[in-house]
């Protein structure tokens, strides 16, 4: 597998390429990873790895490979090439010392693990599958980041070279497949293998994980995950602003968090929680009484945000300041889980939060739907099956 992102990190893809991997070393496979050093989402290197260059360990029965790159603190088009680049440059430069694999998975993004996987798979001429969570062309073009539009057009061409040459492709969502058919793969070579919810169900009674937080009556909404520019979490801040009787929880940390603790500065229902376990993390959503997920409104068909499978387990509403016609829209309503609201609109999403938090029982009821989906459509049981099966496809094993 060549993944950037990998254990320990607890948020965005690495938890699914750390589960794969060892669900792989589980199954009595030899498993290899060439990964990054571990900075996401506080886009900070973790400081295990200070002055690491190069480093190879076991986790799990998993051999990691970490190779080091730049890890810049804020956004930038340029930064980002730089954080690919040096990302590419040593993983070409010093790939894994191993034999010869029986076939390379690689997580998009980062555009250079897609690249890195497919001249590693010529170079020892196996079937090479990247697995698609982000399309970081569309990401640069939507996220609002700085010189986005130069970024979009040079990551575009870095996945089309990555996903022409896979021998299949693996998307999480229904609506990327337009997209990567469009860079030029065959329809018949895409396959659709949805997340999972990587999280346990929540144990803690939420009364009492309620009052470890310091969290009374009022109603508490919920925001979860990387504090990055496509999140757009401005609209919370906002929302906090006009509604002292709403406490609005923003949890993790990202390249954003700063500015939106400048922007949220002298409001008392506005909290910042540092990220927390991941034997903790359940029962902190399950005690909030809405989770949110929020977009810029130009984010359409670039991302399905990986926490909607935990907001799901946690049995909570979800209420999703969105753009209606993306993947993430989709997702929560196909879920039942959730309500849509206009995205970038605190009013809007106030008026939502207001609804629920005068409601408990129909909260309940909405927000009972996600672990009935989950239990549905995405236990890591049938996610990782389905890896499986695509792994199986690619390499001509006869499915059973």
């Amino acid at each position: 597998m060549v993944s950037t992102n990998y254990a320990p990190e607890h948020a965005g893809i690495g938890p699914y390429a750390t589960q794969i991997a060892e669900h792989w070393a589980g199954r009595g496979h030899e498993t290899h990873v060439l990964a990054g050093m571990p900075h996401y989402p506080s886009w900070s290197l973790d400081p295990a790895y200070a002055g690491v260059w190069r480093r190879t360990e076991e986790r799990a029965g998993v051999i990691v490979h970490r190779r080091r790159h730049t890890v810049p603190p804020r956004q930038t088009a340029l930064k980002r090439a730089a954080f690919e680049a040096s990302v590419l440059a040593h993983g070409l430069v010093a790939p894994p010392a191993m034999a010869r694999p029986d076939a390379i998975l690689a997580q998009m993004p980062s555009l250079a693990g897609g690249v890195i996987g497919a001249r590693l798979a010529a170079r020892w001429r196996v079937p090479y599958v990247p697995v698609v969570q982000d399309l970081m062309g569309a990401a640069a073009a939507q996220s609002g980041i700085s010189g986005g539009d130069r970024a979009a057009a040079l990551a575009s061409k870095a996945e089309t070279y990555a996903l022409r040459r896979a021998t299949l492709v693996g998307v999480i969502h229904q609506t990327f497949v337009d997209k990567v058919a469009a860079m030029g793969v065959d329809r018949s070579r895409i396959r659709l293998v949805p997340n999972w919810s990587h999280v346990s169900r929540p144990s803690a009674p939420r009364e009492k994980t309620r009052a470890r937080l310091g969290w009374g009556e009022e109603t508490v909404v919920l925001h979860s995950g990387n504090m990055g520019l496509k999140q757009g979490l401005e609209v919370l801040v906002e929302a906090a602003r006009r509604d002292p009787a709403v406490r609005v929880v923003l949890l993790g940390d990202g390249n954003q968090r700063e500015s939106l603790e400048a922007l949220g500065a002298g409001i008392p229902n506005l909290d910042f929680l540092e990220p927390v376990g991941d034997d903790e993390f359940p029962d902190v959503l399950a005690a909030a009484d809405v989770l949110a997920v929020t977009q810029r409104a130009s984010v359409l068909d670039m991302s399905v945000p990986s926490k909607l499978t935990s907001y799901f387990a946690a049995g909570r509403p979800v209420v999703a300041s969105v753009a209606a016609g993306g993947g993430t829209a989709q997702e929560v309503l196909r879920s039942g889980a959730g309500v849509l609201v206009e995205p970038e609109d605190p009013d809007a999403l106030l008026a939502e939060i207001r609804t629920l938090g005068k409601d408990p029982d129909a909260a309940d009821a909405l927000g009972a739907q996600g672990p009935r989906h989950v239990e549905a459509h995405l236990t890591r049981a049938a996610g990782l099956a389905r890896i499986d099966a695509l792994i199986d496809e690619a390499m001509g094993v006869p499915s059973t």
